[in-house]
């Protein structure tokens, strides 16, 4: 079993669209989605969901109005400012505990918060393991770290060589949670000085973590010397280009009809991306054992 995890450094770069691409030129994989702070995959998918579970994690303080003596002890030491008349905001709670330690009459407690949701859906390209972070809620790396978990064990049971993660942006807690012991990373850039520097900053992720990194350039076209001054750098860093992508408005309609680009038309983007894919399976197929199922969809 092979693991696939698509980035960028940062968002918009079109990397959920090339990964719905991938899910329908693949043709026994288990996709998962670990932008769990933005989830958009299953918009063009169009999951079924078959389960639903809770996602508990980090605390809340809890003021137990019938033992507290309104000192104001907590609200004057909460950095945060999470405690007004007595009460506990829970937006602002971060959890430290540490009203709960300073209360002279115990009158505080920290339970458990429920932090969002993650689901395990069918689609026509297999199965789909997402998730729902709730608003203000953090600990996204330890729900990104569970839906990789879940996606793995999916693969194992019904027997899939290949599972494609959409990872987050960027290069925080997620990132590092998606990327860990992944076999491939797509970083998928675009020609812009900012897109050069997210670029080198996930490369370095990439390089700290030991996974092998490829470079997508996203509209590429759009300008052709910042694509150049990538090409050039992947270069002196020995990293291989594995495809560049034209702007292209098809994107934007398959988007809207809920579709893959690659099934929405014919043309020479669609074929830039087969190609991409193609490079891709190559390189996944270097590792020991090759695929056995996983075979394209051309």
């Amino acid at each position: 079993m092979k693991e696939l995890v698509v980035l960028s450094g940062k968002g918009g770069t079109g990397k959920t669209s090339l990964v719905a691409s991938f899910a329908a030129l693949a043709s026994s994989e288990v996709l998962c989605d670990c932008d769990v702070d933005a989830a958009d995959l299953h918009l063009v998918l169009q999951p079924t969901r078959r389960e639903s579970h809770e996602f508990w994690t980090g605390q809340i303080a809890i003021i137990e109005g019938d033992k507290c003596t309104q000192c104001g002890l907590c609200q004057q030491l909460c950095r945060f400012q999470a405690i007004r008349d007595f009460r506990v905001d829970a937006k602002s709670c971060e959890g430290c505990g540490f009203c709960f330690h300073v209360c002279p009459v115990g009158a505080i407690t920290m339970q458990d918060k429920l932090s969002g949701h993650w689901f395990v859906s069918d689609t026509r390209y297999g199965p789909l393991v997402h998730a729902r972070l709730g608003i203000a809620q953090q600990n996204s790396g330890k729900l990104v770290a569970l839906i990789r978990q879940q996606a793995k064990q999916i693969a194992q049971k019904d027997r899939f060589d290949l599972i494609i993660s959409d990872g987050p942006p960027g290069i925080g807690c997620p990132v590092i949670s998606s990327l860990s012991g992944a076999n491939l990373a797509l970083v998928v850039t675009e020609p812009t000085l900012s897109g050069i520097h997210d670029l080198e900053r996930v490369l370095g992720v990439c390089r700290h973590f030991g996974v092998s990194p490829l470079v997508c350039i996203n509209k590429y076209d759009v300008n052709e010397e910042n694509s150049r001054k990538i090409e050039e750098y992947c270069y002196s860093q020995k990293l291989t280009i594995a495809g560049k992508i034209p702007f292209d408005d098809a994107f934007t309609e398959s988007i809207a009809r809920g579709i893959p680009l690659v099934e929405n038309c014919s043309n020479g983007t669609v074929r830039q991306i087969e190609s991409l894919w193609q490079r891709i399976f190559e390189s996944l197929d270097r590792y020991q054992g090759g695929l056995k199922h996983a075979d394209l969809r051309l």
